[in-house]
């Protein structure tokens, strides 16, 4: 399925697009020599990048989840919600940690969860982020991203399509051919 062309006020990102961004920021990441104990990705949208950073780097992945797009079909921003509890296999979350994100769009859930690891993490002795895209509207810049967006455009990542998708629907959805996954 081809995405529409992209504009200043939309950015559609394919699939494979989609995986090529994170496997250029990992490259990025690896190229600086910057060395990292952990992976922590930020639940929704970090999770498949911070998948493939764990497997790429060989390193322990740890999930947090947060929030802050609820309103209108998740379009809306809204207060910022930090799990209380991190998932994790093997022991507590220290040493070097790559936070890794989709985007940073206002640059509140980095800088909020940034200040969040170092208030309740005592073996955490640093902190670098990652994100495939930074919005213009960003308070502040990651460590690593790949592209900066000035304009601000409403990024639709593929899994969007899921967004809307119930179960009585994923028969039919699939026979349309639209899960060419």
């Amino acid at each position: 399925m081809t995405t529409p062309p992209s504009t200043d006020k939309d950015l559609w990102v394919s699939w494979d697009e989609y995986h090529r961004l994170i496997e250029r920021l990992a490259l990025k990441v690896y190229e600086s020599g910057w060395k990292f104990d952990q992976v922590l990705c930020l639940a929704r949208g970090g999770v498949r990048p911070g998948d493939v950073f764990s497997r790429i780097f060989d390193v322990p992945l740890a999930i947090l989840s947060t929030s802050s797009y609820r309103e209108e079909a998740g379009t809306v921003r809204g207060d910022l919600d930090i799990a209380k509890y991190m998932t994790m296999t093997k022991g507590p979350l220290a040493g070097k940690i790559l936070l890794v994100d989709d985007l940073a769009d206002s640059g509140v859930t980095l800088d909020k969860v940034t200040k969040h690891l170092s208030e309740n993490f005592a073996g955490v002795t640093e902190v670098k982020s990652a994100v495939i895209w930074v919005k213009g509207t960003s308070s502040i810049m990651p460590d690593y991203f790949l592209e900066e967006l000035p304009h601000n455009p409403w990024i639709h990542q593929p899994f969007e399509d899921y967004d809307g998708l119930r179960p009585h629907q994923l028969a039919a959805w699939m026979k349309k051919g639209r899960a060419a996954l």
